[in-house]
């Protein structure tokens, strides 16, 4: 398994940024040889992470995929108000074109997928919603639904995790955050609108987590708008212990 650090120069953000990279180029003893061309997972962290592979050794070799693992800051995987926060625009377009041009991967949305935790995991399902051309499956795990939750919140207000300045910096003007394409129901709505193919998706959260009722909720409004996706729920809060396990399946269903 070859590991990199890249540094680039980030349009999108404005300045340098890095990224880390798994390639498996040496299979595990007595795995099968993969039949297929390698294809290429980006993973995304959750709030106040970083760059980061949570996918458990000897799966990427296992199933022939490079992980693709970007700093996201504590961004929501959002192109924010202000100049130098376009981490959407980052992630979505220019990681991807850089990780096709430099190292031939991720060449089309059928061997290109997105999974995340937390925040990831929203900035999984935005992302792959953004871009569906660019992206083929999306695993979120214990996603950040947080939309519905922060619509409303007035200047000075502080929900315990971060305050209102933050959430206007990432989503933008929060009395219309549930109309704006911030929103992943949104995306879903426009994909389905304009008749486009929307990403297969597999969406899990613990029973136990606080963002269950939440992620329960994306999943009924999917059943609504008869979107094809997978939802698992199952004993767990909102820890490595689950992300570790249910990881496993998401890689399964995306490259087995």
């Amino acid at each position: 398994m070859a590991f990199l650090k890249m540094e680039y120069y980030s349009r999108a953000l404005h300045r340098m940024t890095a990224f880390e990279m798994l390639i498996p180029n040496d299979p595990r003893e007595n795995a099968p040889v993969p039949d297929r061309p390698m294809r290429t997972l980006f993973l995304l962290h959750g709030y106040t992470g970083k760059a980061e592979n949570w996918v458990p050794d000897g799966l990427a070799q296992y199933y022939n995929f490079a992980i693709v693992m970007p700093n996201g800051e504590n961004s929501f995987y959002l192109n924010g108000l202000s100049t130098g926060h376009a981490y959407q625009t980052m992630v979505g377009e220019e990681l991807v074109d850089y990780v096709r041009s430099t190292f031939g991967l991720a060449t089309s949305a059928e061997n290109t997928c997105i999974a995340g935790l937390s925040m990831g995991g929203f900035g999984a399902l935005h992302t792959g919603l953004a871009y569906p051309e660019r992206f083929g499956k999306i695993g979120a795990l214990s996603s950040a639904l947080i939309v519905h939750g922060i619509a409303g919140m007035k200047p000075g207000e502080d929900n315990g995790v971060a305050n209102y300045e933050y959430y206007r910096e990432c989503f933008g003007d929060l009395s219309v955050v549930e109309e704006s394409e911030n929103n992943p129901e949104i995306l879903v709505k426009k994909l389905r609108a304009q008749g486009k193919k929307i990403p297969k998706m597999y969406l899990c959260c613990g029973t136990e987590d606080g963002l269950m009722p939440s992620n329960r909720a994306f999943h009924e409004f999917l059943k609504e708008e008869g979107v094809n996706h997978i939802w698992r729920e199952g004993p767990g809060v909102h820890d490595m212990r689950f992300w570790s396990k249910h990881i496993v399946h998401v890689v399964k269903w995306m490259f087995g």
